[in-house]
Protein backbone atom coordinates (compact mmCIF):
# COMPACT_ATOMS: atom_id res chain seq x y z
CA UNK A 1 0.00 0.00 0.00
CA UNK A 2 2.73 2.19 1.00
CA UNK A 3 4.92 1.65 -2.39
CA UNK A 4 1.53 2.54 -3.80
CA UNK A 5 1.77 5.94 -2.85
CA UNK A 6 4.61 6.50 -3.43
CA UNK A 7 4.97 5.40 -6.83
CA UNK A 8 1.84 8.06 -7.48
CA UNK A 9 4.26 10.96 -5.87
CA UNK A 10 6.83 9.73 -7.81
CA UNK A 11 3.95 10.06 -10.88
CA UNK A 12 3.30 13.27 -9.58
CA UNK A 13 6.86 14.35 -9.52
CA UNK A 14 7.46 13.63 -12.94
CA UNK A 15 4.34 15.35 -14.40
CA UNK A 16 5.56 18.36 -12.86
CA UNK A 17 9.08 18.28 -13.85
CA UNK A 18 7.72 17.71 -17.42
CA UNK A 19 5.54 20.82 -16.80
CA UNK A 20 8.73 23.04 -15.41
CA UNK A 21 10.49 22.36 -18.28
CA UNK A 22 7.88 23.82 -20.45
CA UNK A 23 7.73 26.90 -17.95
CA UNK A 24 8.91 30.37 -19.41
CA UNK A 25 11.47 32.37 -19.04
CA UNK A 26 9.23 34.25 -16.47
CA UNK A 27 8.17 31.14 -15.00
CA UNK A 28 4.57 30.95 -16.72
CA UNK A 29 3.25 29.11 -19.78
CA UNK A 30 3.22 30.14 -22.93
CA UNK A 31 -0.14 29.83 -25.37
CA UNK A 32 1.26 27.04 -26.51
CA UNK A 33 1.72 25.12 -23.50
CA UNK A 34 -1.74 25.32 -22.19
CA UNK A 35 -4.48 22.59 -22.44
CA UNK A 36 -7.78 22.39 -20.99
CA UNK A 37 -8.18 20.51 -17.66
CA UNK A 38 -4.64 22.27 -16.40
CA UNK A 39 -5.14 24.07 -13.20
CA UNK A 40 -3.62 26.05 -10.37
CA UNK A 41 -4.36 27.32 -6.43
CA UNK A 42 -3.32 29.98 -4.61
CA UNK A 43 -3.92 30.93 -1.09
CA UNK A 44 -4.04 34.19 1.12
CA UNK A 45 -5.22 35.20 4.77
CA UNK A 46 -7.42 37.89 4.37
CA UNK A 47 -5.74 40.72 6.87
CA UNK A 48 -7.32 43.57 8.99
CA UNK A 49 -4.73 45.70 7.08
CA UNK A 50 -5.40 44.21 3.87
CA UNK A 51 -8.97 45.43 4.02
CA UNK A 52 -7.92 49.08 5.35
CA UNK A 53 -5.43 49.17 2.66
CA UNK A 54 -8.07 48.35 -0.03
CA UNK A 55 -10.23 50.55 1.20
CA UNK A 56 -8.06 53.37 0.87
CA UNK A 57 -6.96 52.41 -2.33
CA UNK A 58 -9.80 51.56 -3.96
CA UNK A 59 -11.93 54.32 -1.92
CA UNK A 60 -14.40 51.77 -1.37
CA UNK A 61 -15.28 52.72 2.37
CA UNK A 62 -18.10 50.65 2.87
CA UNK A 63 -19.30 50.75 6.64
CA UNK A 64 -19.77 47.42 6.54
CA UNK A 65 -16.24 46.98 5.29
CA UNK A 66 -14.72 49.06 7.79
CA UNK A 67 -16.95 49.41 10.81
CA UNK A 68 -17.96 46.71 13.15
CA UNK A 69 -20.44 48.67 15.11
CA UNK A 70 -22.21 49.63 12.31
CA UNK A 71 -21.66 46.03 10.27
CA UNK A 72 -23.40 44.14 13.37
CA UNK A 73 -26.80 45.70 12.60
CA UNK A 74 -26.72 43.79 8.84
CA UNK A 75 -26.94 40.50 7.75
CA UNK A 76 -23.41 39.66 7.82
CA UNK A 77 -23.59 40.16 11.97
CA UNK A 78 -19.78 41.72 11.27
CA UNK A 79 -17.68 43.20 8.89
CA UNK A 80 -16.54 41.51 5.99
CA UNK A 81 -13.69 41.63 3.11
CA UNK A 82 -14.56 43.88 -0.09
CA UNK A 83 -15.70 41.40 -2.59
CA UNK A 84 -12.98 42.84 -4.99
CA UNK A 85 -10.13 42.29 -2.89
CA UNK A 86 -11.46 38.74 -2.47
CA UNK A 87 -11.60 38.18 -6.12
CA UNK A 88 -8.22 39.66 -6.64
CA UNK A 89 -6.89 36.16 -5.28
CA UNK A 90 -8.12 34.73 -8.35
CA UNK A 91 -6.04 37.64 -10.19
CA UNK A 92 -3.01 36.46 -8.21
CA UNK A 93 -3.47 33.05 -8.88
CA UNK A 94 -3.14 33.80 -12.83
CA UNK A 95 -0.59 36.31 -13.13
CA UNK A 96 1.28 34.07 -10.15
CA UNK A 97 0.35 30.60 -11.37
CA UNK A 98 -1.61 29.46 -14.19
CA UNK A 99 -1.18 30.59 -17.12
CA UNK A 100 1.63 33.40 -14.81
CA UNK A 101 3.67 36.00 -15.43
CA UNK A 102 2.66 38.14 -18.78
CA UNK A 103 -0.27 37.09 -19.05
CA UNK A 104 -2.97 40.06 -19.50
CA UNK A 105 -6.64 39.79 -17.99
CA UNK A 106 -9.63 40.25 -20.33
CA UNK A 107 -12.93 39.56 -18.81
CA UNK A 108 -13.76 38.11 -15.44
CA UNK A 109 -17.26 37.39 -14.62
CA UNK A 110 -18.04 36.85 -10.87
CA UNK A 111 -20.68 35.28 -8.42
CA UNK A 112 -20.52 36.53 -5.11
CA UNK A 113 -22.10 33.21 -3.23
CA UNK A 114 -20.58 34.04 0.92
CA UNK A 115 -18.84 36.63 2.80
CA UNK A 116 -15.11 36.69 3.56
CA UNK A 117 -13.96 37.94 6.96
CA UNK A 118 -11.04 39.30 8.13
CA UNK A 119 -8.78 36.64 9.25
CA UNK A 120 -10.61 34.25 6.50
CA UNK A 121 -8.00 32.32 4.41
CA UNK A 122 -9.12 32.24 0.60
CA UNK A 123 -8.44 29.49 -1.60
CA UNK A 124 -8.54 30.66 -5.48
CA UNK A 125 -7.95 27.47 -7.88
CA UNK A 126 -8.53 28.36 -11.50
CA UNK A 127 -9.01 25.77 -14.39
CA UNK A 128 -8.36 26.06 -17.77
CA UNK A 129 -11.93 25.28 -19.53
CA UNK A 130 -11.38 26.62 -23.36
CA UNK A 131 -8.77 27.74 -25.56
CA UNK A 132 -9.51 30.16 -28.53
CA UNK A 133 -6.69 29.68 -30.83
CA UNK A 134 -7.06 31.75 -33.49
CA UNK A 135 -6.92 34.46 -30.87
CA UNK A 136 -4.63 33.01 -28.53
CA UNK A 137 -7.38 33.47 -25.69
CA UNK A 138 -7.93 31.22 -23.05
CA UNK A 139 -11.06 30.56 -20.87
CA UNK A 140 -10.81 29.71 -16.88
CA UNK A 141 -12.90 28.05 -14.42
CA UNK A 142 -12.12 30.34 -11.25
CA UNK A 143 -13.77 29.44 -7.63
CA UNK A 144 -12.91 30.97 -4.26
CA UNK A 145 -13.64 29.11 -0.90
CA UNK A 146 -12.84 29.42 2.26
CA UNK A 147 -12.95 26.36 4.54
CA UNK A 148 -14.17 24.25 1.93
CA UNK A 149 -17.03 26.73 1.16
CA UNK A 150 -17.92 28.44 -2.37
CA UNK A 151 -17.56 32.31 -1.17
CA UNK A 152 -16.84 33.46 -5.47
CA UNK A 153 -17.50 31.53 -8.27
CA UNK A 154 -17.11 32.65 -11.96
CA UNK A 155 -15.30 32.89 -15.12
CA UNK A 156 -11.99 34.54 -16.67
CA UNK A 157 -10.95 35.13 -20.27
CA UNK A 158 -7.29 35.89 -20.31
CA UNK A 159 -4.16 36.68 -22.86
CA UNK A 160 -1.22 34.61 -21.64
CA UNK A 161 2.64 34.75 -23.28
CA UNK A 162 2.67 33.30 -26.58
CA UNK A 163 6.20 31.89 -28.14
CA UNK A 164 4.85 31.99 -31.40
CA UNK A 165 4.22 35.70 -31.13
CA UNK A 166 7.27 36.69 -29.24
CA UNK A 167 9.49 34.93 -32.09
CA UNK A 168 7.13 36.62 -34.89
CA UNK A 169 7.90 40.15 -33.13
CA UNK A 170 11.33 39.34 -33.01
CA UNK A 171 11.86 38.36 -36.31
CA UNK A 172 9.64 41.68 -37.17
CA UNK A 173 12.50 43.82 -34.98
CA UNK A 174 15.52 42.32 -36.79
CA UNK A 175 14.03 43.14 -40.20
CA UNK A 176 13.40 46.62 -39.04
CA UNK A 177 16.99 47.08 -37.74
CA UNK A 178 18.57 46.04 -41.35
Amino acid sequence: MQLHNVRDTMKVGTARRQLEKRMNELNGYDYEDLQPGMSASFAKTITEADILLFAGASGDMNAVHINEQFAQTTPFKGRIAHGMLTASIISATIAGRLPGPGTVYLGQNLRFKAPVRPGDTVHAEVTIKELIPEKRRVVMSTICTVGGKVVIEGDALVMPTSRDELSKTSTDLSANKR
